[in-house]
């Protein structure tokens, strides 16, 4: 009795896990995240052109590199098995548990 309800939770989390790889947002999300970096980018460079210095350009650099890599970083967690980011070590962990079992 003690292994029945250890065995139906790990079943349980497994189950969990594997849908929530394969359930993934709207395209429409996705549409709202590049308009959300497009207007803010718009918004700051419109917000840059009153003024005529010549150090915006650090500013202009460094908003684009961290809007990339929010951007990037976000679609990057939503796809773990395509980027930079992957699971494929804890994947391995899972098989190597189920060969044990066998």
């Amino acid at each position: 009795m003690l292994l029945l309800p250890a065995l139906n939770a790990m079943i349980d989390i497994t189950t969990s896990r594997s849908v929530a790889t394969q359930i993934h947002p709207p395209l429409v999300i996705f549409a709202m995240l590049c308009v959300l970096a497009l207007a803010s980018s718009l918004l700051a460079g419109y917000s840059m052109a009153g003024g005529r210095s010549s150090s915006f350009w650090i500013h202009m650099l460094a908003f684009a590199v961290i809007m990339a890599v929010t951007v990037y970083v976000i679609l990057d967690l939503e796809y773990p098995r395509l980027g930079l980011i992957r699971v494929d070590a804890v994947d391995q962990v899972l098989v190597d548990l189920r060969e044990s079992m066998k």
